[in-house]
């Protein structure tokens, strides 16, 4: 008769201990989804790039957000992951102890070039539970953007995609125009 095993899942109190007490190197890119330490994918050059973009074209179309760059955001006492970009309000709270949380993000933007099942199918549902008013999934292989808004009940109801050639306003700033072709870049070869 085999053991089983358990998984054990950590709280983000007992993840910043272990950055604390050096159980993670400086360099680790790791995050914590739903109380699992997950490595996360390396970054390669287009999503480096589409990442530069989303920053420079929100921090230069509204002075109103603040753009926080793979930065942690705490969504609960057991997911704390670091998205590409979460556009947080001006007068958000920012003291040199403060974390970001869900309730704090305007919107949440993923970009995902090999990630997008993982983003999709983990990260998604984490921010609709945490109640994120919208979350961008920019699927670079498919060049397109996923919209999701409107989180009821722990997913959210409205899904829409957005192709070359249209653009998309976040809900909580509809001031801001970004065209699809601006995020994604030129067109893959």
């Amino acid at each position: 008769m085999g053991m089983a095993l358990t998984h054990r899942r950590f709280t983000v109190d007992e993840y910043h201990r272990m950055a604390e007490v050096g159980v993670f190197e400086e360099d680790d890119r790791v995050e914590l989804l739903d109380g699992e330490i997950v490595e996360m994918t390396p970054i390669g050059d287009r999503h480096v790039a589409c990442v530069v973009r989303l920053n420079d074209l929100l921090s230069r179309r509204s002075v109103e957000p603040l753009v926080s760059v793979q930065n942690p955001l705490v969504l609960a006492s057991r997911s704390e992951p670091q998205p590409d970009i979460v556009v947080l309000p001006r007068q958000a709270d920012h003291s040199a102890a403060w974390l970001p949380r869900g309730a704090d993000a305007l919107l949440v933007i993923e970009v995902a070039d090999t990630s997008v099942d993982h983003d999709r199918d983990v990260k998604i549902p984490l921010y609709a539970v945490a109640g994120i008013p919208e979350v961008w999934l920019v699927d670079l292989p498919a060049e397109l953007i996923e919209v999701y808004q409107d989180p009821e009940a722990g997913r959210y109801t409205t899904r829409r995609i957005v192709a070359r050639g249209a653009s998309l306003s976040p809900r909580r700033l509809p001031q801001v125009t970004l065209a699809a072709d601006e995020i994604l870049g030129p067109r893959a070869r």
